[in-house]
């Protein structure tokens, strides 16, 4: 998702219905369609967005995988309050990704939880067993330590398993992109490791990345993985009418369905269904 310049406010201001209404992304006057989505996260916290949405998709972290959207809370409640109107769930949870392997860094695991698929255990090195490790820490914290306390205090479920958690992919992370097989395996198994805990949960997962940098992050998939057949959210767009071309995108992992596709329109990021 996009980097905001300014200093992050601690407390998400959401639009009034007295303010004047919004344009329409497709360019005419009045307030943007019900069908659309529209998804916020920290770097909304202080500013006023739009509160007609169809559904809402809301971050949980504060820009980095290890952090907290400050603003929460108050987003869960703004997205609690979409519209409806379309086959997307109303509200939607999406949590940044990284891979800081071989970097000197505190959240680097050095033993293992569970059992990872990679025929050995986390002893604190640069491996895939690690960096699954990494992805399943992560998670989990986004769901215990991050989401279900928000949650609880907008008054929604902390269930993680009534909603969808999407995977932010994005080069503006933390990766090992030297662009060789194991960069991306051990890139893969971070997201490997993510999608373990969610589903562990109960939870949906999906992918939200462009083709270019899923292919420069994780590259070809093998059928083994369990981000094979995963739902994709596609960004990249800047018109609704390209967002919905996007729609019939080539998915990121065999088997899967792009069911989201988002563009940007007066600096508010929509997002179309491709699902009805």
């Amino acid at each position: 998702m996009r980097r905001a310049a300014a200093a992050i406010a601690l407390t998400l201001i959401l639009a009034a219905s007295a303010q004047p209404a919004m344009a329409a992304p497709s360019g005419g006057k009045g307030a943007a369609p019900s069908t659309l989505g529209i998804d916020i996260s920290w770097p909304q916290c202080g500013t006023s967005v739009p509160t007609n949405q169809a559904f809402g998709i809301v971050g949980v972290n504060d820009g980095l995988a290890n952090t907290t959207n400050p603003c929460l809370s108050d987003q869960l409640k703004w997205a609690a309050a979409s519209k409806g109107g379309t086959a997307q769930a109303k509200v939607q949870l999406y949590v940044n990704t990284a891979n800081p392997g071989g970097l000197n860094t505190a959240s680097w695991p050095t033993s293992s939880t569970p059992q990872n698929p990679y025929s050995q255990a986390c002893t604190g090195g640069d491996t895939p067993a690690c960096a699954w490790q990494y992805g399943w820490n992560r998670a989990s914290e986004d769901v215990d330590t991050r989401f279900a306390p928000a949650a609880s205090a907008a008054g929604l479920s902390a269930d993680p398993a009534a909603y969808r958690w999407w995977l932010d992919v994005e080069l503006d992370n933390t990766w090992k992109t030297g662009g060789t097989s194991a960069d991306q395996t051990s890139n893969r198994a971070v997201l490997e490791g993510m999608t373990a805990h969610f589903t562990s949960r109960g939870a949906k997962v999906g992918l939200y990345a462009t083709a270019y940098q899923w292919g420069q992050i994780a590259g070809a998939v093998p059928a083994s993985s369990n981000l094979t057949g995963l739902d994709n959210w596609r960004p990249g767009a800047t018109t609704q009418r390209a967002a919905q071309a996007a729609c019939a995108a080539a998915p990121l992992t065999a088997g899967g369905h792009v069911t989201l596709a988002q563009f940007v329109s007066g600096g508010i990021d929509y997002n179309v269904s491709c699902v009805g």
